[in-house]
């Protein structure tokens, strides 16, 4: 709450709502962004209003109004605007007084609030024009709290970084069971989405290996949510794109700690093959513990077809038991013999290969360029179709970027607000492409962003039931189309965890109560 003499307190506030009301900027969130909708504008916000309405708050941790043009842009690099302030919060009491304090101001102050973790958004989604972002990675470094037993598991700071529950859990013998590719993500920007990478076939995403959540909503109230506790919530913000919550708290299962890896590479020339031994794997989950694969578009346009596994190791002595185990599964599949490649590295080292890849990339200046990615979910039944005409027809090399493929289990998914084909076995397929800023050829930028929509506007053409994740749309008949049936769930929720729309405006999913916005 705001440490204000009651009288006083009322008096500013009814200054602060006359002052702003019909005064906010609804802006473009992406203006450079070359397919993204114009709209009109009116006058900005007078920021000495913003600054002296929130410099009022009594926090444990700070406000900053300056130095603040970092927190305008995303690992995307496509999208740029500018909050008025960034939140570095002590505490839960610091996010949820900020988030009151603006609710309590009603629909005509239009400010917005977001979640910042470690800045990997796409497309904008963790930036807030003209609002207010809450810089999590401030609450991490906080005491992890571990519980040992049958169900293991460890209670955590929402802006924690996976890497650093990795190293602690590491140390008493456990580790989380899901993961995504690269490590050095907040809890919350995860949970917020879902967490996929090689392990889901076997345990699901990141969102259903949580116990219980501490979250604070958009009228400012921090709710302790659980499967038992409040499961409406619950479900909602895992996988809710942050808009009904912001996760301060999250409560991870842990599992033991494997010591090794067996990390196996084969290649394809024939999709349908592939694909047929990539979902034999994912069917007999005692086999590998680990299945991506991605794909090879040369610039003579051959096309090759990578298989990825890896299989756990937890003790030094039980090497000779997984040799055999290998070999097993191995018979079983159909890939070209002469290809075959195998290494043997440490749990963390496999687990982290992406952050070593991406400093390798820093040295070279390559990290900070724009990165247009596309994650798309495509059920079974079109994978071979979509296959036919992007593989080597819309792509023409793989030069800008991986391309992952590989199979999920949607029986692993539980019932979260993310959204999922509506098949039992569906492919993730990511184009993770580069661009370089000052190019205007296939390496660059608008190239590459019309690549993208060429991509969609077949699926979507071709009723193919694909499916974004970490989506992006410019209108809401868009975001509806994109959650279909579930779309009235998601809207209730909205309504009820975030009535004024104050949270995760970057997604624009929901307009911001007195904003306009055109679609």
């Amino acid at each position: 709450m705001v440490n204000f003499p009651k009288q006083k307190d009322l008096i500013f506030r009814i200054l602060i709502v006359i002052l702003v009301s019909g005064s906010i900027q609804r802006e473009n969130l992406c203006s450079n962004h070359p397919f993204a909708i114009s709209t009109l504008s009116t006058p900005p916000l007078d920021s000495s209003i913003l600054h002296l309405s929130l410099k009022m708050l009594d926090l444990e941790g700070h406000l900053n109004f300056d130095n603040i043009s970092h927190a305008a842009k995303d690992f995307g690099n496509i999208c740029h605007y500018l909050p008025s302030a960034i939140l570095h919060p002590k505490s839960v009491t610091d996010i949820s007084t900020t988030i009151k304090y603006i609710y309590d101001l009603g629909p005509s102050s239009g400010l917005t609030v977001a979640a910042r973790g470690h800045g990997h958004s796409i497309e904008g989604q963790a930036l807030a024009h003209q609002g207010v972002i809450v810089n999590m990675e401030s609450l991490s470094g906080k005491n992890m709290d571990f519980h040992t037993g049958n169900a293991p598991y460890v209670d955590v700071s929402g802006g924690e970084l996976w890497i650093n529950i990795l190293q602690e859990s590491l140390e008493k013998g456990l580790t989380p069971k899901s993961w995504t590719d690269y490590l050095h993500l907040t809890v919350g920007g995860t949970l917020s989405n879902a967490g996929v990478s090689g392990q889901a076939f076997k345990h699901g995403p990141q969102i259903n290996n949580v116990y219980q959540l501490e979250v604070v909503t958009g009228t400012g109230n921090v709710v302790n949510c659980s499967e038992n506790q409040n499961a409406d919530l619950f479900y909602g913000v895992l996988g809710g794109l942050g808009q009904f919550g912001i996760i301060t708290k999250a409560r991870i299962a842990l599992e033991p700690a494997p010591i090794m890896v067996r990390w196996i590479r084969v290649l394809y020339s024939d999709f349908e093959t592939f694909t047929s031994d990539q979902e034999h794997v994912i069917s007999s989950p005692d086999s590998f513990d680990y299945v991506e694969g991605f794909v090879i578009i040369n610039r003579t346009g051959k096309t090759l077809f990578c298989l990825e596994i890896a299989k756990y190791s937890y003790r030094h002595q039980d090497s000779e038991s997984i040799n055999q185990i290998i070999d097993a599964e191995l018979s079983k599949l159909n890939y070209i013999p002469s290809t075959l490649f195998e290494s043997e590295v440490s749990y963390v080292g496999f687990l982290d290969r992406v952050h070593i890849s991406g400093m390798k990339l820093r040295e070279k200046g390559l990290w900070d360029v724009p990165h247009p990615w596309l994650n798309l979910l495509i059920p079974k039944r079109s994978i071979h179709d979509f296959a036919q005409q992007v593989f080597g027809k819309i792509l023409t090399d793989t030069s800008n970027g991986p391309i992952l493929i590989y199979p999920v289990d949607k029986s692993k998914w539980e019932k979260t607000s993310m959204v999922t084909p509506d098949e039992n076995i569906f492919y993730l397929v990511a184009f993770l492409s580069s661009a370089i800023p000052s190019s205007t050829g296939k390496d660059g930028l608008q190239h590459i962003l019309k690549q993208n929509k060429r991509i969609l506007n077949f699926c979507r053409k071709a009723r193919l039931g694909v499916k974004q994740y970490l989506p992006h749309y410019h209108s809401q008949e868009r975001w509806k189309d994109h959650f279909g049936p579930q779309w009235e769930t998601f809207s209730r929720k909205k309504s009820t965890y975030d009535p004024l729309a104050i949270l995760a405006p970057g997604q624009r999913i929901f307009t911001r109560a007195g904003r306009s916005q055109q679609q």
